[in-house]
């Protein structure tokens, strides 16, 4: 199965009113370039902005659309259908992910679905037959009324001793619903892929999932500056199997994929737009399975402001921003193989996570062993810049 992207799907519904900033991969000058949409054109402003840290830790983000002065590279549309890594002509410019130097984060168990599913992986311990008889017991213990406990509250420490009573609790339930939200690094600056790439999974998991999330755009300051869409690719076994697994759950080559763009906060995409978003997923494989899903924000635990203030704040500095990936409701139990299973990825998936105001970000599973290396990093970054004298 081979991906499609077209213009429409790509971008926003109203792409035309959006501030919109990202990267491609300019063939001419061997190295990536920061592009703003302006009236369906793809402009390259790296010469007023080389990186997007720049862009992201300015007093205004915004004042880059709209006065920096860059190269016209063209239409968008044939820039983003060639992103697509299935027949992409590498004489010409393709989307990358739209962050570059930002610590790439994410916040785990923040909403209530996720959150049974982390405790259901860790009382199977990474095994996916023994999950659905554990899923029916603790379902029926807990339920949803985890839904409405507020993390950190009174309310929410007199429900740990009643579930500590019941040996019940959880490390996942600490974090899903205690002061402290679980903040982890999910992979390495210039590490992540953008729409139209292969996206990987570790070849020893035969339990995995995608889980389609926001990811907030944190300046230096740990102010929210945008949003966009991101994969925080997951194996539910290896993680299941002990919690001190998560690096090797979580970060792989090609494990981390963002984009297609960046959206600045500005008047027509408030905080509230995030808080209030809805992402759908679709994955379609070459066994003809369908998955669709569906998490919305207005379901999460924890504010995005809590997430960001847990991230960035007096006692952690990212002098280059961060993305921080904020979690998903969305965690697939509908059976692919053996009954009671539940799902997991199969190579050649096409994964498709949406939102009407920040577009559509596209990927294609494959083992990361087999995914495109990681070969182009901060130093080649630097050094292509330099050349290029753009670095000031």
């Amino acid at each position: 199965m081979e991906i499609s992207l077209d213009i429409q799907t790509t971008l926003p519904v109203d792409s035309d009113v959006a501030t919109l900033v990202g990267r491609v991969w300019r063939p001419d000058v061997n190295g990536p370039s920061v592009v703003t949409l302006r009236d369906g054109n793809l402009f390259d402003i790296t010469a007023a902005a080389p990186t997007v840290t720049d862009l992201i830790n300015a007093d205004d983000p915004t004042t880059y659309d709209r006065y920096a002065v860059g190269d016209d590279l063209g239409p968008a549309g044939p820039i983003i259908a060639n992103s697509a890594a299935d027949g992409r002509d590498t004489s010409k410019p393709w989307l990358l992910a739209p962050v570059d130097l930002s610590a790439l984060k994410a916040a785990g168990v923040t909403f209530v679905g996720s959150m049974l599913e982390r405790v259901i992986e860790e009382r199977a311990a990474g095994d996916p037959a023994a999950a659905e008889e554990i899923r029916r017991v603790i379902m029926g213990a807990i339920g949803d009324n985890l839904a409405a406990v507020v993390p950190g509250s009174p309310e929410a420490a007199d429900l740990k001793r009643a579930l500590l009573e019941r040996e019940m609790w959880s490390q996942y339930l600490e974090v899903g619903i205690g002061p402290d939200a679980e903040i982890f690094t999910k992979s390495q600056p210039m590490s992540a892929v953008g729409t139209g790439a292969e996206v990987g999974i570790h070849p020893g998991s035969s339990w995995n999932n995608p889980e389609p999330e926001i990811v907030l755009i944190l300046g230096a300051s740990g102010k929210i500056v945008g949003a966009t869409l991101g994969n925080d690719v997951n194996l539910r076994d290896f993680e299941g199997r002990s919690a001190l697994l998560l690096g090797k759950a979580k970060d792989n080559n090609a494990s981390c994929s963002v984009g297609p763009f960046i959206r600045l906060v500005d008047e027509s995409f408030r905080l509230d737009d995030i808080r209030n978003a809805l992402l759908s997923m679709r994955v379609t494989g070459d066994d003809q399975f369908v998955l669709n899903g569906e998490s919305s924000m207005q379901r999460i635990s924890r504010d995005i402001a809590d997430l960001a203030g847990q991230t960035l704040g007096a006692y952690h500095q990212y002098p280059d921003g961060a993305a921080l990936f904020t979690g998903t409701a969305f965690a697939p139990t509908k059976d692919r193989g053996a009954p009671g299973e539940g799902f997991t990825h199969k190579v050649g998936d096409i994964v498709t996570i949406s939102s009407p105001k920040l577009g559509a970000l596209t990927n294609r599973v494959i083992t990361s062993d087999k995914a495109t290396p990681w070969a182009f990093g901060v130093s080649a970054l630097m050094r292509n810049l330099a050349g290029r004298g753009v670095l000031k």
